[in-house]
Protein backbone atom coordinates (compact mmCIF):
# COMPACT_ATOMS: atom_id res chain seq x y z
CA UNK A 1 0.00 0.00 0.00
CA UNK A 2 1.01 3.60 -0.69
CA UNK A 3 1.69 5.16 2.12
CA UNK A 4 -0.69 8.04 3.65
CA UNK A 5 1.04 11.71 3.27
CA UNK A 6 1.45 14.04 6.37
CA UNK A 7 1.68 17.76 5.88
CA UNK A 8 2.27 19.73 9.17
CA UNK A 9 3.85 22.78 10.96
CA UNK A 10 3.33 24.89 13.84
CA UNK A 11 2.93 28.55 14.94
CA UNK A 12 3.49 30.78 18.25
CA UNK A 13 3.85 34.32 18.92
CA UNK A 14 6.12 35.39 22.34
CA UNK A 15 7.34 31.76 22.52
CA UNK A 16 5.33 31.30 24.81
CA UNK A 17 2.48 32.90 23.68
CA UNK A 18 -0.60 32.37 22.01
CA UNK A 19 0.23 29.22 19.70
CA UNK A 20 -1.72 27.38 17.01
CA UNK A 21 -1.08 24.21 14.04
CA UNK A 22 -2.02 23.21 11.04
CA UNK A 23 -2.38 19.76 9.42
CA UNK A 24 -2.92 18.22 5.76
CA UNK A 25 -3.53 14.54 5.55
CA UNK A 26 -3.50 13.02 1.85
CA UNK A 27 -4.87 9.55 1.79
CA UNK A 28 -3.28 6.93 -0.70
CA UNK A 29 -6.95 6.79 -2.55
CA UNK A 30 -6.86 10.30 -3.05
CA UNK A 31 -8.40 12.26 -0.54
CA UNK A 32 -6.98 15.35 1.37
CA UNK A 33 -8.47 16.87 5.13
CA UNK A 34 -6.98 20.11 6.64
CA UNK A 35 -6.38 19.83 10.51
CA UNK A 36 -6.06 23.29 12.45
CA UNK A 37 -5.92 23.60 16.33
CA UNK A 38 -4.70 26.52 19.04
CA UNK A 39 -3.34 27.20 22.32
CA UNK A 40 -4.11 30.32 24.33
CA UNK A 41 -0.13 29.84 25.95
CA UNK A 42 2.33 27.61 24.82
CA UNK A 43 5.26 27.53 22.49
CA UNK A 44 6.25 26.37 18.89
CA UNK A 45 8.04 23.31 19.82
CA UNK A 46 4.77 22.24 21.03
CA UNK A 47 2.31 23.58 18.77
CA UNK A 48 4.86 21.23 15.65
CA UNK A 49 4.71 18.37 17.88
CA UNK A 50 0.68 18.73 18.17
CA UNK A 51 0.40 19.05 14.74
CA UNK A 52 1.43 15.72 14.66
CA UNK A 53 -0.25 13.99 17.10
CA UNK A 54 -3.55 15.20 15.97
CA UNK A 55 -2.37 14.16 12.42
CA UNK A 56 -1.59 10.27 13.91
CA UNK A 57 -4.88 10.48 16.24
CA UNK A 58 -6.96 11.13 12.88
CA UNK A 59 -5.39 8.09 11.08
CA UNK A 60 -5.06 5.88 13.96
CA UNK A 61 -7.56 3.59 12.22
CA UNK A 62 -5.72 3.58 9.15
CA UNK A 63 -3.42 0.64 8.01
CA UNK A 64 -0.87 2.08 5.96
CA UNK A 65 2.19 3.04 6.77
CA UNK A 66 2.43 7.34 7.06
CA UNK A 67 4.87 9.97 5.38
CA UNK A 68 5.18 13.20 8.01
CA UNK A 69 6.94 16.34 6.07
CA UNK A 70 7.82 18.91 8.72
CA UNK A 71 9.92 21.65 8.50
CA UNK A 72 10.47 20.84 12.58
CA UNK A 73 14.16 19.40 13.12
CA UNK A 74 13.38 19.17 16.52
CA UNK A 75 10.69 16.72 15.51
CA UNK A 76 12.20 14.55 13.70
CA UNK A 77 15.19 14.25 15.69
CA UNK A 78 13.72 13.82 18.80
CA UNK A 79 10.98 11.29 17.59
CA UNK A 80 13.86 9.85 15.27
CA UNK A 81 17.04 9.52 17.75
CA UNK A 82 17.23 11.41 20.90
CA UNK A 83 13.41 9.69 22.35
CA UNK A 84 15.74 6.25 22.78
CA UNK A 85 17.66 7.63 25.17
CA UNK A 86 15.23 10.11 27.10
CA UNK A 87 13.29 6.87 27.56
CA UNK A 88 16.49 4.78 28.76
CA UNK A 89 17.02 7.39 31.81
CA UNK A 90 13.93 7.61 32.73
CA UNK A 91 13.04 11.04 30.81
CA UNK A 92 16.14 12.37 31.24
CA UNK A 93 18.52 14.94 29.52
CA UNK A 94 22.08 13.70 28.88
CA UNK A 95 22.61 16.11 31.59
CA UNK A 96 20.40 14.78 33.77
CA UNK A 97 17.39 17.52 33.25
CA UNK A 98 13.73 16.65 33.03
CA UNK A 99 12.74 16.31 29.04
CA UNK A 100 10.89 19.33 28.02
CA UNK A 101 7.51 18.62 26.73
CA UNK A 102 7.67 15.04 27.94
CA UNK A 103 3.75 14.56 27.80
CA UNK A 104 3.75 15.17 24.11
CA UNK A 105 6.75 13.07 23.43
CA UNK A 106 5.04 9.94 25.23
CA UNK A 107 1.88 10.76 22.97
CA UNK A 108 3.89 10.99 19.96
CA UNK A 109 6.06 7.73 21.13
CA UNK A 110 2.74 5.34 21.85
CA UNK A 111 1.29 6.96 18.45
CA UNK A 112 4.28 5.80 16.31
CA UNK A 113 5.06 2.33 18.23
CA UNK A 114 1.11 1.40 17.17
CA UNK A 115 1.73 1.88 13.24
CA UNK A 116 2.06 -1.62 12.37
CA UNK A 117 3.24 -0.47 8.44
CA UNK A 118 6.03 1.98 9.75
CA UNK A 119 6.90 6.01 9.64
CA UNK A 120 8.68 8.09 6.85
CA UNK A 121 10.04 11.37 8.27
CA UNK A 122 10.78 13.68 5.78
CA UNK A 123 12.19 17.30 6.34
CA UNK A 124 10.77 20.30 4.79
CA UNK A 125 12.43 24.08 4.71
CA UNK A 126 10.30 26.39 6.14
CA UNK A 127 8.76 29.46 4.38
CA UNK A 128 10.43 28.01 0.91
CA UNK A 129 8.24 27.61 -1.20
CA UNK A 130 7.01 24.10 -0.39
CA UNK A 131 2.90 24.28 -0.78
CA UNK A 132 2.32 21.74 1.88
CA UNK A 133 3.81 23.61 4.47
CA UNK A 134 3.02 26.97 3.02
CA UNK A 135 -0.66 26.45 3.80
CA UNK A 136 0.08 24.15 6.90
CA UNK A 137 1.87 27.75 8.18
CA UNK A 138 -1.26 29.43 7.09
CA UNK A 139 -3.53 27.40 9.03
CA UNK A 140 -1.21 27.78 12.24
CA UNK A 141 -0.84 31.39 12.20
CA UNK A 142 -4.63 31.96 11.51
CA UNK A 143 -5.36 30.00 14.09
CA UNK A 144 -2.77 31.08 16.53
CA UNK A 145 -4.47 34.69 15.82
CA UNK A 146 -7.97 33.35 16.57
CA UNK A 147 -9.05 34.05 12.73
CA UNK A 148 -11.80 32.21 11.15
CA UNK A 149 -10.00 30.06 8.32
CA UNK A 150 -11.95 27.08 6.07
CA UNK A 151 -10.44 23.74 6.08
CA UNK A 152 -10.58 21.66 3.35
CA UNK A 153 -12.19 18.23 3.06
CA UNK A 154 -12.33 16.77 -0.10
CA UNK A 155 -10.71 15.03 -3.54
CA UNK A 156 -6.94 16.04 -4.03
CA UNK A 157 -8.58 16.59 -7.45
CA UNK A 158 -10.20 19.64 -6.26
CA UNK A 159 -7.94 20.63 -3.80
CA UNK A 160 -5.78 23.85 -5.05
CA UNK A 161 -2.89 23.58 -3.29
CA UNK A 162 -0.28 20.95 -5.04
CA UNK A 163 0.51 19.32 -1.97
CA UNK A 164 2.22 16.79 -3.43
CA UNK A 165 4.76 18.75 -4.96
CA UNK A 166 7.90 18.10 -2.96
CA UNK A 167 11.38 18.45 -2.54
CA UNK A 168 13.75 16.24 -4.31
CA UNK A 169 15.76 16.29 -1.27
CA UNK A 170 13.76 15.58 2.51
CA UNK A 171 16.83 14.72 4.82
CA UNK A 172 18.05 16.74 7.45
CA UNK A 173 20.30 19.35 7.20
CA UNK A 174 23.59 19.31 8.53
CA UNK A 175 24.55 21.15 11.32
CA UNK A 176 26.79 23.67 8.89
CA UNK A 177 23.76 23.81 6.87
CA UNK A 178 21.03 24.53 9.12
CA UNK A 179 23.26 27.26 10.39
CA UNK A 180 23.86 29.24 7.60
CA UNK A 181 21.82 31.58 5.18
CA UNK A 182 18.80 29.51 3.36
CA UNK A 183 18.11 30.66 0.19
CA UNK A 184 15.49 29.18 -2.62
CA UNK A 185 16.27 26.29 -4.68
CA UNK A 186 17.84 28.11 -8.34
CA UNK A 187 15.17 28.54 -11.00
CA UNK A 188 12.11 27.45 -9.03
CA UNK A 189 9.08 29.02 -9.58
CA UNK A 190 5.23 28.84 -10.55
CA UNK A 191 2.66 28.88 -13.85
CA UNK A 192 -0.97 29.51 -13.42
CA UNK A 193 -3.25 29.77 -16.25
CA UNK A 194 -6.53 31.39 -15.62
CA UNK A 195 -9.10 32.74 -18.24
CA UNK A 196 -6.54 31.87 -20.89
CA UNK A 197 -4.11 34.12 -19.45
CA UNK A 198 -0.65 32.69 -18.36
CA UNK A 199 0.96 34.34 -15.34
CA UNK A 200 4.36 33.70 -13.71
CA UNK A 201 5.01 33.38 -9.81
CA UNK A 202 8.58 33.80 -7.63
CA UNK A 203 6.25 32.43 -4.47
CA UNK A 204 3.20 30.12 -4.10
CA UNK A 205 1.79 32.31 -2.21
CA UNK A 206 1.17 34.72 -5.17
CA UNK A 207 0.24 31.54 -7.01
CA UNK A 208 -2.36 30.38 -4.58
CA UNK A 209 -3.77 33.90 -4.67
CA UNK A 210 -4.63 33.91 -8.36
CA UNK A 211 -5.84 30.26 -8.41
CA UNK A 212 -7.66 29.52 -4.97
CA UNK A 213 -11.23 28.79 -5.59
CA UNK A 214 -10.71 29.12 -8.93
CA UNK A 215 -12.37 25.87 -10.81
CA UNK A 216 -10.60 26.34 -14.28
CA UNK A 217 -7.21 27.48 -13.11
CA UNK A 218 -4.16 25.53 -14.00
CA UNK A 219 -1.13 25.29 -11.73
CA UNK A 220 2.16 23.83 -11.73
CA UNK A 221 5.66 24.42 -9.85
CA UNK A 222 9.09 24.80 -12.41
CA UNK A 223 12.68 25.14 -11.93
CA UNK A 224 13.79 25.66 -15.31
CA UNK A 225 12.59 28.09 -18.49
CA UNK A 226 12.71 25.10 -20.84
CA UNK A 227 10.51 22.92 -18.38
CA UNK A 228 8.03 25.90 -18.49
CA UNK A 229 7.98 26.25 -21.82
CA UNK A 230 6.88 22.56 -21.99
CA UNK A 231 4.31 22.88 -19.39
CA UNK A 232 3.11 26.40 -21.34
CA UNK A 233 2.81 23.94 -24.24
CA UNK A 234 0.68 21.25 -22.54
CA UNK A 235 -1.39 24.06 -21.73
CA UNK A 236 -1.98 25.03 -25.20
CA UNK A 237 -0.29 28.34 -24.73
CA UNK A 238 2.10 28.03 -27.89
Amino acid sequence: MKPLSVFTDGACSGNPGPGGWGAILVSSDGHVRELGGAESRTTNNRMEMSAVIASLQALKDRPEGVAVYTDSTYVISGVTSWIKSWKRKGWKTADGKPVMNQDLWEALDALVSARAAGMEWHYVRGHMGSPGNERCDAIAVAYSKGLHITLYRGTLLGYTVPVMDVPDDTSLPTRSASSGSKSKRAGGFYLSLLDGRLERHAIWADCQARVHGKSRARFKKVFSQSEADDVRRSWGCG
